[in-house]
């Protein structure tokens, strides 16, 4: 059940307003001093530079824009100030008047403390050998998306994350991918620490269809600081899933400070209302340590855009093209009348209601000896629900008055689907030199269980004792990763290597006998018992990195890794890359070629989800069915292996000015063996029908390496970051373009293959062609002056195609679309700022699908805009604001 949410965020303020009165008095000094850290050869903001009081432990960290307050006793005061990659200074204020440090480049260099960045102050690393975005927080904040993922949506042309719905749990996860190669394989680090992947298999008909990924939707962006963002394949360092890239989420590390937001949101149509805060503080740990605390909480209400298949008539045969001329009750009076009053035949499609609480953590201690100490992690909590299609009542009766009184007239039932979603994890290290080498020890441990509630609903063969409420099942997954890298510099070679050893366990849980007896309950039939799985696996990896300066304009670069499962076998993986830098650091060449791999998960080894049919008095099975069932060895489906994919990229990145950059990379992805989830396999003929009748199967579907891809594509990314006029203006052009074609035959196993069976048809194909946009261009307008800035985002989502599953002739391609957002900021005191955001100004919607000669494409009219494909959601207009309190 959801917490009330007036309760929680009243317990909450009262805990906040304790500890406030109970504070030090000493922490906070009578005369606040404000300022700006910046690159003293670009003059570009410096986002996380330490700040403090010399000699003291008191001190802050400068935020996304560089800004700094602290409080001091009086003045002249000497301040201590540092960043990673610049020489420290220490600078002596005399007034309170507003104070710019800048910080000179050197000392020791950023990219031997953070996994794939350099430094953060430029949108993208123009000296690296491979490209690497940095996003701060503060653009993320800026598109007025309420969460992770769809911030990074408007930021990253290449990550793609949208409004899923009628979708079982996917729509409470929304798939999230890089370069359209599904959410699969993308890498997600946290503090540069694998981040565990969700308990879901996306099975429903969604982009990302039949892969695992990580929940973003868990990853609170009050904790976030910064997002580092390889569009590369990197398996060579990081291992299996970094075919696409890496996305490396840096937590936050400010002290001294205490920041509250309080938000909320709704569409112009008046629904999808938000409510929501967060608070963020940190506190001192000895003199140069830190524990970074996060909570927040929000209430998101759902949203309706269903189509209204029934506008205008009476007759539920002609105008529910899905299910009305099925039916008996169809020509009755009250039949007639409810599709009457209900033309939309009372679906709700859109968001999800979605309940979301969450605390995390960051914290560093430095040792005597020279090492230090650090922990991070966090727990979500997020309940959701949404729907299934409508029972109207004239294709389900409810003849036991379950879901409506005797004596009343039957509305049907529309069942909802509703998740509680936990996501754990908590990592914890140490780090520091050992003589000439530096060492990174550490163990990370994450766990995600989702459980699944079928509401309003029935179970028809279990008449008047069916349950309205069914206990469903669900699915939990574990990681436990210990790694331990060490690195040391010979002169001009770095040399880094490692070793990772992790476990996972995959479990499936049955749900209530009622939920799946007979046909199951209305909508989702549970978990079966012998869907019920508890699955465990090892392995083990080593890599060696090695980078060398042959001059200081030339860098060649190249890693090794080789990897051990204790399931499908050994891997090996290699990259070499290189940079050459002219016209005095302006202009970077830089290339790369790789390999990467891909390991099967286990939720897609072993999960099934077998859907008991009862009717006529026989039994009879279909659904998914695991690569350790009999079903499979009958029709000769091989073991799933590991995907391996081929990498190469080439680029060129500029800095012809301060304040300018300039990137563009062009890539080339191939992945051969890419598991896929299969069409649904029915046939008489052959060794297909055979099974089909000796198992008492009406069809299966199971998962295969059967594809093997090519995508090619180019990243493009401006940005200029100077003084103009009286204030700053921050402007940022980013493109992809993307393409990927199916090479070669798809894998048929041999038995399929003679029945004459589409292993994976032209529909699921599309889900892995044409589900994203072809091309996406965000252009962000933003200015600062004084207490005020205002961003501009605008972002071109290119188009997508839906494929029918075996007529060109339903094919559908819905256009590009220009959607745009306005933020606006205005800081009025030291303590109290206001921000204000209209996200989609214009109400852009997709294009609505045409169905052709097919009812299914739009489920007899019920949905409006296209969901098996998709751009970016159809919640229209949405304005929102959030108060935010600095103390």
């Amino acid at each position: 059940m959801k917490p009330n949410f007036p309760t929680l965020g009243a317990s909450f303020l009262a805990v906040l307003t304790v500890f406030m009165l109970h504070a030090p008095l000493p922490t906070y000094a009578q005369i606040q001093l404000e300022g700006r850290v910046l690159d003293a050869e670009t003059n570009l903001p410096l986002a996380g530079a330490n700040v403090g009081i010399a000699n003291t432990t008191r001190g802050t960290s400068t935020d996304n824009n560089g800004n700094f307050r602290l409080r001091v006793d009086g003045f002249p005061v000497t301040l201590a100030v540092s960043f990673v990659g610049y020489e420290a200074q220490e600078v002596t204020v005399s007034t309170n008047r507003f104070t710019e440090i800048a910080l000179a480049p050197g000392g020791i260099a950023l990219e031997d403390m953070v996994v794939v960045g350099s430094r953060f102050a430029p949108r993208t690393v123009t000296t690296s050998p491979i490209p690497v975005d940095n996003i701060k927080a503060a653009e993320m904040i800026a598109t007025g998306q309420p969460t992770f993922d769809r911030m990074l949506t408007y930021t990253v042309p290449a990550f793609n994350s949208s409004q899923q719905t009628i979708s079982d749990a996917t729509a409470h996860f929304d798939p999230a991918d890089l370069r359209g190669l599904g959410p699969s394989r993308t890498l997600v680090l946290v503090n540069g620490k694998r981040k565990s992947q969700s308990a879901l298999v996306y099975i429903n008909d969604t982009p990302g269809k039949g892969e695992v990924g990580v929940d973003m939707k868990s990853i609170p962006t009050a904790a976030i600081s910064r997002i580092e963002v390889l569009r590369d394949g990197a398996s060579a360092q990081y291992g299996s899933d970094a075919i696409a890239g890496v996305i490396n989420i840096i937590l936050k590390e400010e002290v001294g400070v205490t920041d509250v937001d309080v938000f909320g949101g709704v569409t112009s149509e008046g629904d999808g209302r938000l409510l929501g805060y967060s608070v963020n503080t940190g506190f001192r740990l000895g003199e140069k340590g830190f524990l970074n605390l996060t909570h927040s909480l929000s209430d998101q209400e759902e949203t309706n855009r269903s189509g209204e298949p029934c506008a205008g008539t009476a007759d539920p045969a002609t105008c529910d093209g899905l299910f009305g001329g099925l039916f008996g009750l169809v020509n009755t009076p009250e039949s007639q009348a409810w599709v009457q009053a209900n033309p939309g035949l009372g679906m709700r499609v859109g968001r999800p209601n979605m309940f979301t609480v969450d605390g995390f953590f960051n914290a560093e201690l430095p040792l005597d000896m020279g090492a230090t100490v650090y922990a991070f992690g966090g727990m979500t909590y997020r309940d959701g629900k949404s729907y299934a299609l409508y029972r109207a009542p004239y294709w389900i009766p409810d003849t036991h008055n379950l879901l409506h009184d005797a004596g009343t007239t039957y509305q049907g039932f529309q069942p909802t689907f509703e998740t509680a979603v936990y996501d754990q994890s908590l990592a914890a290290g140490v780090r520091g030199q050992y003589g000439a080498w530096s060492f990174d020890l550490s163990n990370s441990f994450g766990r995600n269980q989702v459980d699944y509630t079928v509401g309003n609903s029935l179970n028809l063969d279990l008449g008047a004792q069916s349950p309205t409420s069914f206990d469903a099942g669900g699915y939990r997954f574990f990681s436990n990763v210990s790694n331990l890298d060490v690195s040391r510099r010979f002169n001009n070679v770095t040399f880094t290597a490692g070793t990772e050893f992790r476990i996972e366990n995959f479990e499936g849980v049955a749900g209530d006998p009622s939920s799946y007896a007979g046909a199951g309950a209305q909508s989702f039939p549970g978990l079966q018992p012998q869907n019920a799985v508890d699955e465990s696996r090892s392995n083990i990896g080593v890599y060696g990195d090695l980078g060398v300066d042959l001059t200081p304009d030339f860098f060649l670069g190249g890693a090794a890794r080789f990897e051990s499962y204790s399931d499908f076998g050994e891997n090996f993986t290699w990259k070499v890359n290189g940079r050459y830098k002219l016209m005095e650091d302006r202009v970077s060449v830089r290339a790369a070629a790789s390999t990467g791999f891909r390991a099967p998960s286990l939720h897609q080894i072993y999960l099934s989800i077998i859907q008991t049919l009862v009717s006529g008095g026989t039994v009879s099975n279909q659904g998914t069915f695991n690569n350790e069932s009999e079903v499979l060895e009958r029709l000769d489906v091989p073991q799933l292996t590991d995907e391996n994919a081929l990498n190469l990229t080439a680029g060129v990145a500029i800095n012809p000015v301060p304040g300018l950059t300039a990137s563009l990379d062009v890539y080339q992805v191939e992945v051969d063996d890419r598991i896929v989830y299969s069409s649904s396999i029915a046939s008489s003929q052959g060794v297909v029908g055979q099974v089909l009748n000796d198992f008492n199967i009406t069809s299966l579907k199971f998962f295969i390496n059967a594809v093997d891809t090519r995508t090619r594509g180019l990243d493009f990314v401006l940005s200029y970051n100077q003084l103009v006029g009286p204030g700053r203006a921050n402007v940022s052009f980013a493109v992809n373009v993307n393409d990927t074609e199916i090479q070669g035959q798809i894998s048929t196993p041999a038995p399929i293959a003679a029945a004459n069976v589409d292993i994976f048809d032209r529909k699921e194909q599309s889900r892995i062609l044409s589900a994203r946009p072809s091309d996406k261009e965000i252009l962000t307008l933003g200015y600062e002056w004084n207490a005020l800035r205002v961003v501009l985002n605008n972002t071109r989502f290119g188009t997508v195609t839906w494929q029918h599953a075996t007529d060109p002739a339903n094919d559908q391609e819905f256009a590009a679309k220009i959607l745009t957002d306005l933020y606006v900021h205005y800081q009025f005191t030291q303590m109290l700022g206001l921000g204000v955001a209209v996200n989609n100004v214009f109400d852009v919607y997709p294009e609505e699908i045409d169905e052709k000669s097919d009812p299914l494409t739009t489920l007899g009219g019920r949905f409006r805009y296209p969901w098996e494909v998709n751009q970016f959601g159809f919640a229209g207009t949405t304005f929102s604001a959030n108060l935010t309190v600095q103390f």
